[in-house]
């Protein structure tokens, strides 16, 4: 399984991002994902995540309200609408695979993508 996740940028804030995360392979539509972020100096952080089904999903408390997760299983492809964004959401964002475990947990997680960086300036 290969991740691929793009559509980090920079932004001021208020403004809006969307990020998406192809995957590779044929299990994708089997198993929960997430988006987790992390900023110099922290630790990685759960954002967001999305059952196989996309019928439920998790949201930090941090970006309830601003961010949205979804996922088209068609198309192997997760997303993160990032909307009304901050100066604290930069950080480097990952999309994973959760293989079980707590969603909030990185340690849940084995596939990974790349990252990719959102700045939002003030």
């Amino acid at each position: 399984v290969q991740l691929q996740a793009s559509g980090g940028g920079l932004v001021q804030a208020g403004g809006s991002l969307r990020l998406s995360c192809a995957a590779s392979g044929r299990t994708f539509s089997a198993l929960a994902m997430g988006w987790f972020r992390q900023a110099p100096g922290k630790e990685r952080a759960c954002v967001a995540s999305i059952s196989w089904s996309g019928g439920s999903t998790y949201y930090a408390d941090s970006v309830k309200g601003r961010f949205t997760i979804s996922r088209d299983n068609a198309k192997n492809t997760m997303y993160l609408q990032m909307n009304s964004l901050k100066p604290e959401d930069t950080a480097v964002y990952y999309c994973a695979r959760r293989s079980g475990g707590r969603m909030v947990d990185a340690d849940s997680y084995d596939y990974w993508g790349q990252g990719t960086q959102v700045t939002v300036s003030s």
